[in-house]
């Protein structure tokens, strides 16, 4: 108990300025990340809001809670990340403005959003610029497939009515389409999407090419042109049983720029697990792909396709990797602090320890000065008595196992001293005390 008594009495400024250090550094460090955030997911049903709730799993395993918002597509989406009303969505390319570009970020193109456009199996349309005297479900409005509707709309030229702008979208534009109540639907979906593969299997519909997707796609930068395969969605039943070539947009992972960059690591992670194995319009390892973006790129997701997850991402999970790399402006200050600190603690214990010995030699020599000038028995006696009330008391005296020999060689001296008081002329002790 003493030694600790004896350490803390060494080391409390030590500790005190590394509490302090410690207070000050927790005063700069970066924010926590938030343990929620609102994803605008989508309408249900569709591949947005699927995929949303995808990340919402992964999110949630890492201890970070994920509201769902159902909106009516990426228009809508875009929408609620500007007034702040969500911070990450899945947005459809080519839909961004000035305004977005100014508030928000991209993480990376996540898949290729074909253009489906279906028409009924007995319908004569054979191309999209057939589709202007039908009734044709464009989706609704704020959806990114009403907004690129309209756009291969004004490039096919021409006035478009009304009937060829129908809003029912998703699910309900399938069944519609389904049930002969409407002439054709368009969607802007992932192959995955259950409205788009219910549709590409049931015969009494069919899928409308676009012969000239290339052109459109260079008039167009928010479009790509892909091809679906033939027999790409069933071998066994040839579907389709051509080649189907389509334009597509890329739908990407957008984030208000003020997003914590721990979250934007974590759905960057999310988006390489749930994207990254390929699907069948595209290779494993082609998505995501930080290039597929009209937003701009955010900092933390340059640095994570360049470099990869960082090395406490690798091997901690979320909640330490992330205190961890936060922390990390600790050192600097601590460091400073600490190592002149560390340096003089050692040598400041051993003569704190040590003091606690030598100190008794100031009375020991003063007793010794007394003795060997006093010019009576009685009076040395005394000194005598005084020496051996000093000895007691140095026998409470507790040191560290490492300094008793110092202690032991203190308790010698008292009674070497003894003994000179004894014999002051070099006599036999008994001889001056008159025994």
């Amino acid at each position: 108990m003493s030694s600790l008594r004896d350490f803390m009495k060494v080391y409390w400024p030590l500790i005190a300025v590394t509490v302090l250090g410690v207070s000050v550094a927790f005063m700069f460090m970066d924010p926590a990340p938030p343990k929620e955030i609102r994803f605008a997911a989508g309408s249900p049903g569709g591949a947005y809001h699927a995929y949303a709730e995808r990340y919402q799993r992964l999110l949630q395993e890492q201890g970070v809670k994920v509201d769902l918002l159902d909106t009516a597509g990426s228009v809508e989406n875009l929408r609620l990340l500007d007034d702040g009303e969500a911070d990450v969505a899945l947005v459809q390319g080519g839909l961004a403005s000035d305004r977005d570009r100014e508030q928000l970020r991209s993480l990376g193109g996540l898949f290729p959003e074909p253009f489906w456009v279906f028409v009924r199996s007995d319908s004569d349309v054979r191309g999209f610029e057939d589709l202007r005297a039908k009734r044709f479900a464009i989706g609704g409005q704020g959806s990114g497939t009403r907004t690129l509707a309209l756009q291969l709309q004004g490039e096919f030229g021409g006035t478009w009515p009304a009937s060829s702008q129908l809003t029912p979208s998703g699910t309900a534009a399938a069944d519609a389409l389904l049930a002969g109540e409407v002439d054709a639907a368009a969607f802007a979906a992932s192959l995955e999407a259950p409205y788009v593969e219910k549709l590409l299997r049931s015969p009494d519909v069919r899928l409308v090419p676009f012969p000239r997707a290339e052109a459109l796609a260079r008039r167009q930068d928010a479009l790509s042109a892909v091809t679906l395969l033939r027999g790409v969605v069933d071998i066994g039943k040839d579907i389709p049983s051509t080649d189907v070539p389509l334009v597509a947009p890329v739908a990407q992972l957008a984030v208000r720029k003020d997003l914590h960059p721990a979250i934007e690591a974590l759905l960057i992670d999310s988006a390489v697990a749930i994207h990254g194995d390929g699907s069948l319009l595209s290779a494993a390892g082609t998505w995501p792909n930080p290039d597929a973006t009209d937003l701009p790129l955010s900092g933390q997701a340059r640095r994570y396709y360049k470099n990869g997850p960082t090395f406490l991402r690798r091997y901690f999970s979320f909640g330490w990797a992330n205190f961890l790399d936060r922390a990390w402006v600790l050192a600097i200050p601590l460091l400073t602090l600490l190592f002149p600190l560390v340096r003089a603690a050692p040598p400041i214990y051993r003569w704190r320890v040590r003091r606690k010995i030598y100190v008794w030699y100031k009375d020991i020599r003063e007793l010794e000065g007394r003795g060997r000038s006093s010019p009576t028995k009685e009076e040395r006696e005394r000194i005598l008595k005084e020496l051996e009330d000093l000895q007691e008391e140095i026998g409470t005296v507790e040191v560290p196992l490492s300094y008793t020999d110092d202690l032991y060689r203190l308790r010698s001296h008292v009674e070497f001293v003894k003994q000179l008081v004894l014999n002051p002329k070099g006599a036999h002790p008994s001889a001056v005390l008159g025994t």
